[in-house]
């Protein structure tokens, strides 16, 4: 999925007040976590996503791949948090600007 700038300020200013409703703790990428990241999309469509990892490297991974298997766009990763979103078919309850 392929947004705008335009559009991702639009969703960072959707997720500032959002709490994160996913966890990736020690254990790391579960398949567990997966099905409840989806989940959580499908309810929400714009979800924070808090990672528990030791390194950088290891949390761009874990994040890269947590999108790849959800199919989400990544809006914006900030020190442990990331902020991923995936529209609703065909009636997605977030309208995004043109652009």
């Amino acid at each position: 999925m392929s947004l705008s700038e335009k559009q991702l300020r639009y969703l960072r200013g959707r997720a500032h007040p959002l709490k994160p409703v996913i966890q990736v703790g020690q254990n790391g990428l579960t398949a567990g976590v997966c099905t409840e990241t989806m989940r959580a999309l499908a309810d929400h469509e714009l979800i924070k996503v808090r990672v528990q990892a030791a390194d950088r490297a290891a949390r761009d991974a874990v994040i890269a791949e947590l999108v790849r298997q959800t199919a989400s766009a990544l809006v914006t990763r900030i020190g442990h948090t990331a902020v991923l979103f995936k529209p609703r078919a065909p009636l997605s309850r977030i309208p995004l600007p043109e652009g």
